[in-house]
């Protein structure tokens, strides 16, 4: 969790109980005019109706076969990762966009829209990067190793590396699905933080993308400067 002028935020783990904690205890303190969470249309659909991702074969064509089985293996590995710990997978944002409506606070969708994501994912994973996992998957990357506790967000350190690791053993993989949607949030944080330099924004996103989107938001700022 970090502050940056008049925006708090709060990294989450999309089925950790301490993440619903967090963001409930964090709105109760901070009482926020604006709420923005890791979203787009689409999956904000879904969740606040609790309906299913519809990945019918139809899907291929218009997200491309990788683009598809991707977000199919997504859901299911979320889903079971859920159940392993009684939560369901985007209830911390369920929960910001709960807490939002509830109190009046106008909410915010700041990621970049699933099929565009997903159309982009088809076109740019490789053949060696697919090779890669698809070893990686055979070596069990759950493994007793990791010693990862679902039910809390991971240290910093701990994300940092997973994260580099992610980078650099699957560079494409990483640009499409989280260096892209970053920019994309980056700028739409950037751009209500501006417009509402008087109001107290909260912004829950997955921890993941915490660190580097901060310092993203602060270079459009830099970027802004320089050109005002």
């Amino acid at each position: 969790m970090r502050a940056y002028k008049n925006i708090l935020f709060i990294g989450t783990s999309h089925i950790a109980k301490q993440s619903i904690r967090e963001i409930t205890e964090q709105f109760a303190s901070l009482n926020p005019d604006i709420i923005c969470v890791e979203l787009d249309n689409k999956r904000l659909h879904g969740l606040v109706n609790n309906e299913k991702p519809n990945y019918s074969l139809i899907g291929i064509k218009y997200y491309g076969l990788q683009g598809y089985m991707f977000a199919v293996l997504g859901s299911l590995l979320q889903k079971r990762m859920g159940n392993i710990v009684g939560v369901s997978p985007g209830s911390d944002m369920l929960t910001a966009v709960n807490l939002a409506k509830r109190n009046g606070k106008r909410l915010e969708l700041i990621d970049q829209n699933i099929d565009i994501t997903l159309r982009r994912f088809s076109k740019s994973f490789t053949m060696k990067e697919k090779a890669k996992m698809l070893y990686d998957i055979m070596r069990s990357p759950f493994s007793k190793k990791m010693q990862i506790n679902l039910n809390n967000v991971p240290k910093e350190e701990v994300i940092e590396k997973l994260m580099q690791q992610l980078k650099d053993r699957y560079p494409k993989l990483y640009s499409v699905l989280v260096e892209e949607r970053n920019y994309v949030m980056a700028k739409n944080i950037y751009r209500i933080m501006s417009q509402n330099p008087d109001k107290k924004i909260l912004v829950v996103i997955g921890a993941g993308h915490e660190l580097e989107l901060i310092k993203l938001v602060k270079q459009e700022g830099y970027r802004h400067d320089r050109i005002t």
